[in-house]
């Protein structure tokens, strides 16, 4: 596997869902569908769970996917909603943020400054109360800054107007 060239002037976006082809996946591309950006497919990318004695197997990609961030302005989390929260693979890719506040606390210090969104889609009318506070929190921890989401309920409308402006909103600060 090869990561996907940075380029600061596209969002990249973060795919963390079960099926790779399903909701989330569709979401992502109605919203960016005239916005060139660089997508990552977490379920493609061996990221190991969080350990506290930072032993992580060879193939692990989390510093790889860590450095790409580096090369984007916008960073954008697209996940299910599962069970009221983030799907178990972005879950994942978030508790690993955590090895850049030890072991790569430089490369975390390099976030500072860049902008993170969030896509989610679930079948509930509303986006579940709380499901934006890791992302809001953990954009802020690294002095990014949280410029909102957008939810896709599977049982409404789909909601245009919101689309395009979350996509000019991207547009406009890459």
């Amino acid at each position: 596997m090869s990561l996907p060239a940075s380029a600061d002037t596209v969002p990249l976006v973060f795919l963390g869902s079960a099926r790779q082809a399903g909701d989330t996946h569709r979401l992502v591309e109605q919203v960016l569908t005239d916005v060139p950006h660089v997508l990552v497919e977490l379920l493609d990318w061996p990221v190991a769970p969080y350990n506290y004695q930072n032993d992580y197997p060879s193939e692990d990609a989390f510093q790889q996917l860590a450095e790409l961030m580096l090369g984007h302005q916008v960073i954008v989390f697209a996940t299910p909603v599962y069970w009221y929260s983030m799907s178990g693979v972005m879950k994942q890719f978030f508790d690993r943020f955590t090895n850049l506040t030890d072991m790569h606390k430089q490369l975390g210090r390099q976030l500072a400054g860049k902008h993170a969104f969030l896509l989610a889609v679930g079948s509930d009318r509303d986006l579940p109360e709380g499901f934006e506070v890791p992302f809001r929190r953990t954009a802020e921890y690294f002095k990014m800054t949280f410029e909102g989401s957008l939810y896709r309920s599977l049982k409404q409308p789909f909601p245009e107007e919101e689309a395009r402006q979350f996509a000019r909103q991207l547009r406009a600060l890459c």
